[in-house]
C-alpha cells in the first residue's frame, strides 16, 4: 500500500454549492480540481439527475450559478477572452448565461453593468440583485458607456495609489475595499432598468423576502463599520422604504420562513464575539425580535480541513421545513424545524457535512470523512448512501491512517484530541512525532481527512491534535477566550501532549514538532516561547505582537479589544499576550510561512517573530508567499500549496533526522 504524497493534492476533486431544482428532480453541484498549467483552478458544473452523475459544463470557470426553473440554469461568468480581459481590467459588469440541462451549450443572456455577489428571482419579471458598488460612484450602473469608460479609466490610472478614509481598510481575499459596499438593486428582465434601492453608504450583509417586502440587514457608515447591524425593509408596491430593528444586534442571517423572518443574531453581552447567535423571529411592529431557538450552539459546520474548495450553505428553507447545519462538539449535525418551531434531529455525521440541500423527500449531502474526500451522499430516512464516486481513485490503494480518539482531563476540562499512527507502524520502533493546532480559535479538528497530516503519517510521523479551551462545538463559555490567550488553552495542548507520549511511548519525545495556522500559528509561537520541548516549529499566517495587530489586520480593531479584553489604553495587557515578548526564551528552531496578501494576520506579524529570532542567533527561516492571502493552505494556489507543504515536511524532516 503506498503512502500519500504531497503532490497527490493535485489529484483532489472538491465539490460545493449544491443545488436543487423546485421539483426535486435535478441536483447541480460543483466540482473543482488543481490547473497545475495555470497554477489556479478549473470549476465545472454536475448534474445529478435519476440515479446518475453527468458533467455539464467544460469551460472550467463555472461556480456561480441558479436556476431558472427546474430545467434551466443560469451561469454568472466570463466565458470569452473579451469578457475576461475586461474582468482583468476591473470593469464592472457581470454576463448571465443561460443553460438548458437538457443538453446545449451555454448562450449569453443579458448582461449586468454591475460585480453581482447574488441573485434572488422575484418573479418571472423581476430580480433581486446583490452586488459590490463604489460609495463614491453609487450610480455607476445607471452612467453611459461614455461616463463609466472615463470612470474605468480613472480607477486604472490611480490603481497604483491607495487613499484610506475608512476601516476597515482592506478585507482578506478581497484586498483594498476602495470603500466598498454591498448594495440592492431591483433588476426587471423585460425592460432591462436596474433600480438600486438602498442608500449609498448602507453596506448590506443579509436580506430575504416575505409577502412583498424585501427585508435586509447591515448598517450606514462613512469612516468606522459597526458590528451592530439595523434591519430595513423595502415594500415592492410602494417603493417605500422602513428601518424595522435599530442598530443592536450583529446580524448574520435573515430567513423567511412559516411567515416570519427568522434572525439569526448575537448582542456579545455575556462572552464577547465568540459568543453564539441565537434565533430569533422579528415583529416588524413592535420593532423588536422575540426568541425563537435560544440554544446555545453554533449554526453551520466550523470543522476544518485542508480537502475543500468553494463554500456551503448553513440554512435552507424547503416547504415546510427550516433545514439548518450545526456543529455539536467536533460533530456536524443537520436538523430542521417545522413550523411550529419544533426541532427534529436529521443526521449526526461521523465526518463533516460540507454541504447540503433538499431533493424532493430526500437530502444530498456533501460530506468527507476520516478516511474519504468529499462525495454526495443521499440521506433517506435516517440512512446515508453515498451516489458518487469522484474521489474513489486517488486514495484507492493508499495508506490513510484512522484517527485514535483520546479524551484528557486538563484542569477544568475534558479535552477531545486524536491520534494517527504512521504507516508501517511498528510499537517496538521509535517514532517522530507532529503536534498541529487548529486556527480561529473557534473552530474544531474531528474525525475528518485533512491532506497535511496524511502526508506526515505516510511518511513515519505519529500526527496528534486537540480540541483545547476555546474551540468550538461546547457553548460559548467554552469558547469564551477574553483575555486569557496562552493561559488555559496552553495548558491543555501541553497537557494533551503529555499524555499522548504516555500513552503512546513509542514516540520520541526528543523529536516532536510543532505547527499551526492563524491561531494555531499564534500558539505555536507562544509555545516556543514557554517551553523548549518541541525539537522544530512551523508558525504560519501568525499573530506574535498584539499592539501591532489591532491597527494592521482587517478584523484587529474589534477581535483584539474582544479577544484581550484591552485595546492601546492598555498595551501592557496587549503586550502579556504577545508571543513577542517573551522571545529571549526562545531556543527551538522555527520555520515562518506568511503570505504578502495575509490581511487577517498580516506579514508583518511573521517579519517581528522572525527578526527578532533571526537577532538572537536561532535557526530559522521564513518563506513569504506572493499574491496569497490568509487561505494559502486551503484555497491558495496549487503549487504554492505544495511548495508550503513541502517546506514545512522538510523542515521537520531535518530536525527529527537521528
Amino acid at each position: 500500500m503506498k503512502r500519500i504524497e504531497i503532490e497527490d493534492l493535485l489529484q483532489y476533486r472538491f465539490l460545493s454549492h449544491l443545488e436543487t431544482s423546485e421539483d426535486g428532480r435535478n441536483c447541480v453541484f460543483v466540482v473543482s480540481n488543481a490547473d497545475v498549467k495555470e497554477n489556479s483552478y478549473q470549476s465545472y458544473l454536475y448534474l445529478y439527475r435519476d440515479g446518475k452523475i453527468r458533467q455539464l459544463t467544460s469551460l472550467g470557470k463555472e461556480s456561480s450559478y441558479m436556476f431558472n426553473g427546474n430545467d434551466e440554469l443560469w451561469i454568472f461568468t466570463s466565458r470569452n477572452k473579451d469578457e475576461a480581459a475586461r474582468a482583468e481590467a476591473h470593469k464592472q459588469f457581470t454576463p448571465v448565461y443561460r443553460m438548458d440541462l437538457s443538453g446545449g451549450e451555454a448562450i449569453k443572456s443579458f448582461e449586468l453593468p454591475i460585480r453581482v455577489s447574488r441573485v434572488k428571482k422575484i418573479d418571472d419579471d423581476l430580480l433581486l440583485i446583490s452586488a459590490f458598488t463604489d460609495k463614491l460612484h453609487p450610480d455607476y450602473h445607471s452612467l453611459s458607456e461614455k461616463k463609466r469608460s472615463e470612470t474605468d479609466q480613472a480607477y486604472q490610472n490611480d490603481k497604483d495609489y491607495e487613499t484610506f478614509n475608512e476601516v476597515p481598510f482592506y478585507f482578506n481575499g478581497m484586498g483594498y475595499t476602495r470603500n466598498m459596499r454591498s448594495s440592492l438593486f431591483l433588476y426587471h428582465m423585460g425592460s432591462g432598468k436596474l433600480q438600486k434601492i438602498t442608500e449609498d453608504l448602507f453596506d448590506v450583509g443579509t436580506f430575504d423576502l416575505l409577502d412583498g417586502k424585501i427585508y435586509y440587514a447591515g448598517n450606514s457608515f462613512s469612516a468606522i463599520r459597526s458590528r451592530d447591524d439595523e434591519i430595513r425593509s423595502y415594500d415592492l408596491k410602494t417603493g417605500k422604504t422602513k428601518k424595522v430593528l435599530p442598530a443592536r444586534y450583529s446580524i448574520y442571517s435573515l430567513i423567511a420562513f412559516a411567515g416570519k423572518i427568522i434572525v439569526l443574531a448575537n448582542r456579545h453581552l455575556k462572552h464577547g464575539l465568540n459568543e453564539n447567535a441565537v434565533l430569533f423571529s422579528l415583529d416588524p411592529k413592535e420593532r423588536s425580535l422575540k426568541e425563537y431557538c435560544m440554544k446555545d450552539r453554533t449554526y453551520g459546520n466550523s470543522s476544518g480541513s485542508d480537502c475543500r474548495y468553494g463554500h456551503g450553505r448553513s440554512f435552507k428553507v424547503s416547504k415546510d421545513r427550516l433545514y439548518f447545519l450545526t456543529t455539536v462538539g467536533y460533530r456536524s449535525v443537520l436538523s430542521c424545524f417545522d413550523t411550529n418551531g419544533k426541532e427534529h434531529l436529521l443526521y449526526e455525521a461521523e465526518g463533516s457535512i460540507d454541504d447540503f440541500d433538499v431533493i424532493g423527500d430526500r437530502i444530498v449531502l456533501n460530506m468527507i470523512g476520516a478516511s474519504s474526500l468529499q462525495e454526495l451522499y443521499l440521506l433517506e430516512e435516517g440512512k446515508v448512501r453515498k451516489i458518487s464516486d469522484l474521489n474513489y481513485s486517488v486514495l484507492k490503494n493508499r495508506y490513510v491512517a484512522l484517527p485514535e480518539k483520546i479524551t484528557v482531563h486538563s484542569g477544568r476540562y475534558d479535552i477531545d484530541g486524536w491520534i494517527l499512527r504512521p504507516k508501517d507502524y511498528d510499537p517496538k520502533k521509535k517514532y517522530p512525532a507532529v503536534l498541529d493546532i487548529h486556527g480561529g480559535p473557534k473552530t474544531v479538528y474531528g474525525e475528518i481527512f485533512y491532506h497535511e497530516m496524511q502526508v506526515w503519517a505516510g511518511k513515519g510521523y505519529f500526527v496528534f491534535f486537540c480540541n483545547p479551551f476555546g474551540s468550538d462545538g461546547r457553548g460559548s463559555a467554552f469558547a469564551d477566550m477574553r483575555g486569557r490567550y496562552g493561559t488555559t488553552d496552553y495548558k491543555n495542548i501541553m497537557d494533551f501532549t503529555d499524555e499522548v507520549l504516555k500513552r503512546y511511548p513509542c514516540i520520541d519525545p526528543k523529536r516532536v514538532c510543532v505547527t499551526g495556522g492563524s491561531y494555531g500559528g499564534f500558539m505555536t509561537n507562544w509555545i516556543v516561547g514557554h517551553t523548549d520541548r518541541f525539537v522544530a516549529a512551523a508558525t504560519q499566517r501568525s499573530i506574535s505582537n498584539w499592539i501591532s495587530f489591532i491597527g494592521t489586520s482587517d478584523i484587529g480593531l474589534d477581535f483584539t479589544k474582544d479577544q484581550c479584553a484591552a485595546d492601546l489604553k492598555n498595551p501592557e495587557k496587549l503586550w502579556k499576550h504577545s508571543p513577542l515578548k517573551y522571545v529571549e526564551r526562545v531556543k527551538t528552531p522555527i520555520l515562518f510561512i506568511h503570505s504578502d496578501e495575509d490581511y487577517r494576520c498580516p506579514l508583518e506579524q511573521g517579519l517581528q517573530y522572525y527578526s527578532a529570532i533571526t537577532d538572537r542567533g536561532i535557526e530559522t527561516r521564513m518563506v513569504v508567499f506572493h499574491g496569497e492571502n490568509h487561505e494559502l493552505s486551503r484555497s491558495g494556489k496549487p503549487l504554492h500549496r505544495i511548495r508550503r507543504l513541502k517546506e514545512i515536511t522538510s523542515w521537520f524532516d531535518r530536525h527529527t533526522v537521528k
